[in-house]
Parts: structure tokens; C-alpha cells; sequence
């Protein structure tokens, strides 16, 4: 068993090279604070994870691991490895770090997700997050690959099922308007109006096919922490404070599928089958199965929006419709705070952000705090279990975890 005893994000408004901020910077930023916010120190941990997808491309930097005796001498020796799955980057690294302290090898664990992409221009950083992609034999017709490869999923649903576009828009509204009382949140000083979630091609610009620029995540700079310990070190950890071990979140679950890095073979693959991504919802299912909890049970759902069709996609897949109506939820209010089941009350990818690497991580850290009643405004009364839903490339990795008390 997992406990998450804590951890920290940055300020995904951030912009680090303006700030004169390296990745290391950032690295040894959310480091120091994710131990303050727990009250431990270096010496206290045992294993170090870090998740990150593009440092080679966007700061030429590989071997991350290396950053944490950068940051403190007391790390000098500290085990570390770096996960590369793309989007899932972070959700592997808090997989990797979990199965080390369940083998019983740590007792601790430092997991960080990061990411630099806000240093180049947005044409380069297209192309460096394309690597995710089945390189040189897909989306090469596409300016921006992602946008690209998720107006495709639509017209997909729009073939199997029929899909009015409007839904689409007010997935990005909900998420936007949650971000605004997020204090960590890309875009809580953003401001709309009437025609910012529309199709006026003028307000609300096409992008690449289907997707506009309300349906888009928003790449940022940025980190986040968490830390991991095993019962018995949990056990310890609430005993010096005098809390119950009861009270802190544990990973009660997991789920985690590949598929093929090719969009069009997981389509064909999932020709006249119930889902359009099959390894999505066994993921999931995955996860509520071996922590033993039922939808019903869950509270919350921090998803992966990095477009809002991924959100559409994500809604049936986790069982809130059946395939192809998840504008049922939509239109009935079941996705919004006070809702059915509140999905991303941290303003997921489209209104949080989405420093790949650490997208994974921030969710989990999301889940702690929702479900330690210290999500603040975010807060959904009452969360006990918390799913989130991790995903890598066109669905190639997908990650799903159950967090709760």
C-alpha cells in the first residue's frame, strides 16, 4: 500500500526563461517546496522519480535524475530514474516510484513531473511534442499535430455516433471557469465574452480541422511534487504529527494500457467495438477494480483535456453514458462542480495547463488535496475518492489512478 503524504505545484502561469529560470531551476524549485509542504527533509527520502517527456528537445537537457543532488548535497547518492511517456510521463513516474516502495525496496519516494516549453516558439514546440506521434508516417500533412490528430477523433465519434460541436465548447467553458479560482492556474486571469467559446472564426479561430482555439490545453512552463511513502513509514510520518494514518490519501488503485502509437490502427482496432479506445476504458476499469470502488463511489475525476474532444472521448469512457453520449452528462450539468461527478475542479489541461511531464503528477497531487479537504475553492465537499486519467500520445500510454482515503 501507497500513501501520498503530500507535495507541491508551481505557478503554471509561469513563464521560466523570462524569469531567468533553467530547468534545473524549476526541478530544484518544486523540490525544496514539495519537502516544506511535508515537513521532510532530503535525508528523509529514499528513492527519487522524475517524469518528463521533451527536456532533450525544448532545453537539451536528459538526466534529470541528476537534479537532485544538483539541488541539495544530501541527495548525493539518492537512487533516481527518469519516465518518458509522453503526456503520462508523470502518472509512469508515480507508478515506478509505487512499485518500488510496494517491493518493499524504499520507504520514500520524491516523485516530480516538469517540463520547459514556453522557451521557444509555438511552431517548434509543435513540432517537439510530435515526437509523441508515429513520426514520418502520420499527421505529416498537419501544422499542429495534436489539435490535428484530435479533430480527427471527432470526426471519428461524428461518424460512429453524431457529435454536436457545441458541447465540445462548453467542456473548455466549465474547465476555464474553474480555473479562475484556481491559485495555480495558467489561465485564472484570462478573460472572455459571448463569442469566445463559439464558432466565429474571428473570436474563436480554427486551429487545425475541428479543433479551435477554446478546445486547445495550454502548454506551459511548470512542476509539481509529491511524496510516497509505504504504511509503515506513513504510519511513522502521522504518528510524529499526531494525525490518524486514516486521514492520509493512499493510491488505492491503478490502471495502466498501451496501444499501438498509430491513431489509425487503434481506430481500426477499434472498429465495432463498444469503445473507440479500448485500453482507455480498461485502464479505468483497471484502476476501480483493484481498489475495489464503483463509479458510484467516486467523487471526483481529474482527467487528460488536452483538447476538449479528449475530455468528450474520456466522459463515456469512464462509464458516466454510454459510448457516444457523453453530451447526456454534459447538457445534464453532471460534469460540473456540484454536479454527478465534478470533473476537473482544478481547471484540467485546458484551464490549469499542461507542462506535459508534470501533468500527471499534478493530478494526483489534485487528488490529495481534494481529498484532504485542502483543495480550497476547488473543493468538492465531501471527496473521499478521487480517479484520474492520464493519457500519452493519441492514447498510447494510458494511466488511471484511484486515490482516496
Amino acid at each position: 500500500m501507497t500513501y501520498i503524504l503530500g507535495g507541491w505545484q508551481s505557478d503554471f502561469s509561469k513563464n521560466w526563461a523570462r524569469e531567468g529560470m533553467e530547468i534545473a531551476d524549476g526541478f530544484a524549485q518544486a523540490l525544496g517546496e514539495g519537502l516544506a509542504s511535508v515537513s521532510l527533509d532530503p535525508k528523509d527520502i529514499d528513492v527519487g522519480h522524475v517524469g518528463n517527456f521533451v527536456g532533450d528537445l525544448f532545453a537539451g537537457q536528459g538526466m534529470l535524475g541528476g537534479f537532485f543532488a544538483l539541488a541539495h548535497d544530501d541527495f548525493d547518492g539518492l537512487p533516481t530514474s527518469r519516465h518518458e511517456a509522453a503526456c503520462a510521463s508523470g502518472s509512469v513516474a508515480l507508478l515506478a516510484a509505487a512499485a518500488d516502495i510496494e517491493a518493499g525496496r524504499y520507504g520514500t519516494a520524491a516523485v516530480l513531473g516538469l517540463e520547459l516549453m514556453r522557451n521557444v516558439p509555438g511552431q517548434t514546440a509543435a513540432e517537439h511534442l510530435g515526437a509523441a506521434a508515429w513520426t514520418g508516417h502520420e499527421f505529416g500533412d498537419a501544422t499542429y499535430v495534436w489539435p490535428r490528430a484530435f479533430s480527427d477523433l471527432t470526426d471519428e465519434y461524428d461518424k460512429r455516433y453524431g457529435i454536436d460541436e457545441a458541447y465540445l465548447r462548453r467542456i473548455s467553458e466549465i474547465n476555464f471557469a474553474n480555473a479562475k479560482v484556481n491559485p495555480n492556474a495558467q489561465t485564472r486571469g484570462w478573460s472572455f465574452n459571448n463569442l469566445s467559446f463559439s464558432t466565429d472564426d474571428e473570436a474563436n479561430p480554427v486551429i487545425e480541422g475541428r479543433t479551435r482555439k477554446s478546445d486547445c490545453g495550454q502548454v506551459t512552463d511548470g512542476a509539481a511534487m509529491v511524496v510516497l511513502a509505504s504504511a509503515e513509514r506513513a504510519a511513522e510520518y502521522a504518528r510524529a504529527r499526531g494525525i490518524p494514518l486514516e486521514s492520509l490519501p493512499r493510491i488505492k488503485g491503478w490502471g495502466h494500457r498501451s496501444a499501438p502509437i498509430s491513431y489509425r490502427k487503434k481506430i481500426e482496432n477499434s472498429a465495432g467495438q463498444e469503445y473507440v479506445f479500448p485500453q482507455v476504458r480498461r485502464a479505468i476499469e483497471d484502476a476501480r477494480a483493484r481498489a475495489g470502488v464503483s463509479l458510484e463511489q467516486i467523487d471526483v475525476v481529474e482527467t487528460h483535456d488536452c483538447f476538449s474532444m479528449t475530455e468528450y472521448m474520456a466522459i463515456d469512457h469512464l462509464g458516466l453514458t454510454a459510448p457516444g453520449e457523453s453530451w447526456k452528462a454534459i447538457e445534464a450539468g453532471d460534469i460540473e462542480k456540484g454536479g454527478r461527478l465534478p470533473i476537473n475542479p482544478s481547471g484540467g489541461l485546458i484551464g490549469c495547463g499542461h507542462p506535459v511531464g508534470a501533468t500527471g503528477v499534478r493530478m494526483a497531487l489534485d487528488a490529495f488535496k481534494q481529498t484532504t479537504g485542502t483543495a480550497g475553492d476547488m473543493q468538492v465537499e465531501g471527496a473521499r475518492n478521487v480517479q484520474t486519467l492520464n493519457i500519452g500520445g493519441s492514447t498510447t500510454t494510458t494511466v488511471s489512478l484511484l486515490i482516496g482515503t
